[in-house]
């Protein structure tokens, strides 16, 4: 992860969201809904997201010599050294965040696919976040155009996903329950990986894999969700001895919005450590500059902790991008915003402009993942430890001692 190391209290923060992610990680959590299943069929594995590869090596693990192919629809390529040697998955690639020809070709790939499933193959659907615009197949009527304009108007307006995935679903031949109405009376099983308020099948992914409006015969399960990655990263701080406050409702408002109010409780709460989980938005300008909602909230909120050298904050997209940058968040202290005016930067213009990630890259804050295996929404990890406590702590861990001061 790519952001400045020197304070132990950035150490932390970095230590604490990889727990996040570990405990929702594709594969992680597919092998684990998996074990111990004999599939009274053979099985063909479909994975559409952001963490389609990661979940499909979850099912090889679990499932092994039992799946006879695998397809994968993803947004890049990917290292799949990991899969056995006699797996060799069909790969497909679609566009994120906005659909482009290439995830038309996609969806025309998993609808054959599903029409090609021979009688006594049990299909697995793997369903990550990002399946939305990786894969389609437009309605009657409907173009790709509309598609891109759909999710163009979602970015300018500050749309919320499920609004945004609900009508995403009305322009399609796929998603909102018609590729399951697809299968028939097959029978299935679809494990999703969500990153969608309620974690509903009807939602994730615009309900690719939803319930069909006639009914079907697919066994659903959400196999992880921010809950758990929320969860994850208060129970690692507290086995370091912070004491924490885990919020257990998912936060939805805009990243403005949520940066004062994360700032506020930060700061006036008890608790070293407070942890959320959700999504924001950002209404962008007509000509917008660089970064995304996590990068945005982070520098509203640095705007607010400066100068108070107790307060540390991150945000950052579990699945590691933050909009259409391959960061995937930032993690901002009280001299955020000095550094940003070094830069010669006023970070009030910066977020007018939704321009935040030109402010962070001068700042040295911007947090740089890579590809996660996974994808639940963003997480926002608020630390409040003076430098000299977090030095103290520092010591005793390097002493074997798991504690804080």
């Amino acid at each position: 992860m790519r952001v400045p190391v020197s304070d132990p209290r950035r150490s932390l923060l970095l230590e604490l969201f990889r727990a996040g992610l570990a405990r929702v990680h594709g594969r992680h959590c597919v092998a684990a809904a998996l074990a111990g299943t004999v599939p009274p069929a053979p099985v063909r594995v479909a994975a559409v997201g952001k963490a389609a590869a990661a979940m499909a090596l979850g099912a090889h693990d679990a499932l092994g010599a039992v799946i006879e192919s695998t397809l994968l629809i993803m947004r890049e390529p990917e290292d799949l050294s990991a899969f056995p040697a006699a797996a060799n998955p069909e790969v497909w690639l679609g566009s994120h965040p906005v659909p482009d020809e290439r995830s038309l070709a996609a969806g025309a790939r998993l609808l054959a696919w599903v029409d090609e499933l021979p009688p006594g193959v049990l299909p697995l659907f793997l369903v990550s976040g990002g399946a939305s615009s990786l894969v389609e197949v437009p309605a009657a009527g409907a173009t790709l155009a509309d598609l891109a304009a759909l999710t163009r108007l979602s970015f300018s307006s500050g749309m919320a996903i499920g609004e945004l995935n609900t009508r995403r679903a009305a322009l399609s031949r796929i998603k909102g329950g018609r590729l399951a109405a697809r299968l028939g009376a097959r029978p299935a099983r679809a494990l999703f990986v969500s990153d969608v308020p309620r974690d509903d099948p009807r939602v994730i992914g615009s309900g690719l894999m939803g319930p069909a409006p006639g009914g079907d015969s697919v066994e659903r399960l959400v196999v992880a969700s921010v809950d758990h990655a929320v969860a994850a990263v208060a129970a690692h701080a507290a086995q370091l001895g912070l004491t924490v406050h885990a919020h257990t409702e998912r936060f939805a408002d805009s990243a403005e919005r949520l940066a004062a109010r994360f700032a506020h409780e930060l700061h006036l709460g008890e608790t070293q450590l407070r942890v959320w989980g959700g999504e924001s938005t950002v209404e962008l300008p007509a000509q917008p500059g660089q970064g995304g909602r996590n990068q945005h909230l982070a520098l509203a909120a640095a705007r607010l902790i400066a100068g108070r050298g107790e307060l540390l904050l991150l945000a950052a997209g579990t699945d590691g991008s933050d909009g259409v940058t391959e960061d995937a968040g930032a993690l901002v202290d009280a001299d955020t915003c000095a550094r940003v005016a070094l830069a010669q930067l006023d970070p009030d213009d910066c977020l007018a402009r939704a321009d935040s990630a030109r402010a962070l890259a001068a700042s040295g804050d911007l947090l740089y993942t890579g590809p996660t295996g996974t994808n639940v929404g963003d997480l926002v990890i608020g630390l409040k430890l003076p430098p000299a406590a977090a030095a103290v702590r520092d010591s005793h861990r390097d002493a074997g001692r798991q504690r804080v001061l």
